[in-house]
C-alpha cells in the first residue's frame, strides 16, 4: 500500500511499435493493423511490419523447391508492401519492412524483436479462434516469451 500512495502515474510513449501480420489470414491482421497504424500515427513512431513464410506449411518437395521459395517470399514481399502503402496513406511516416522464415512465434522473439527493438509488439488473434477464449500457438509463444509488452488484438 505504501508504495501505491508514493507512486505517480507517467504517461507512455511510443517509438517502436512492432506489427506481426499473418499473410494466410488477413481478418485476424486486420484489428491488429488498424490498432498499430493508429498508435504509429498518434505517437509519431518507426512502425516495423513482420511476416513470417512458415516453412513448417510446406510440404517437404515444397520445401526443397526454390522456385517455390522463391515465388513465396515474393507473394509475402508484395504483401508487406501493401500494407506498407496503406499505413502510408493513413498518415505513418516511418516503417519497416521485413520478411523471415521459419516458426513465426519463435522468429518473431528471437530475431525479429532483438534487432528491430521495439516498445510495444502488436499481434492478432486467428479467425479460428476468436469463438473461443484462447489465442494462436503463434501469439502465445509471443506473449510468453517476448521480453517487451505485447498488445493481442481482436
Amino acid at each position: 500500500m505504501d508504495e501505491l500512495k508514493d507512486y505517480n502515474v507517467r504517461k507512455i510513449e511510443y517509438d517502436r511499435i512492432l506489427i506481426c501480420v499473418d499473410s494466410d489470414d488477413f481478418v485476424s491482421s486486420k484489428n491488429a493493423f488498424n490498432y498499430a497504424c493508429s498508435l504509429a500515427k498518434h505517437y509519431n513512431a518507426k512502425l516495423g511490419i513482420v511476416s513470417v513464410l512458415e516453412t513448417g506449411d510446406l510440404n517437404i518437395f515444397q520445401s526443397l523447391d526454390k522456385e517455390t521459395l522463391k515465388e513465396r517470399r515474393n507473394q509475402i514481399k508484395e504483401l508487406l508492401e501493401a500494407y506498407g502503402q496503406k499505413a502510408k496513406t493513413y498518415g505513418v511516416q516511418d516503417l519497416h519492412l521485413m520478411v523471415t522464415e521459419g516458426n513465426p512465434g519463435h522468429v518473431i522473439v528471437e530475431q525479429v524483436i532483438p534487432k528491430f527493438q521495439p516498445d510495444l509488439v502488436i499481434v492478432g488473434v486467428e479467425e479460428k479462434n476468436r469463438n473461443r477464449n484462447t489465442i494462436g500457438s503463434q501469439a502465445a509463444r509471443i506473449v510468453n516469451d517476448s521480453n517487451v509488452s505485447v498488445s493481442v488484438i481482436r
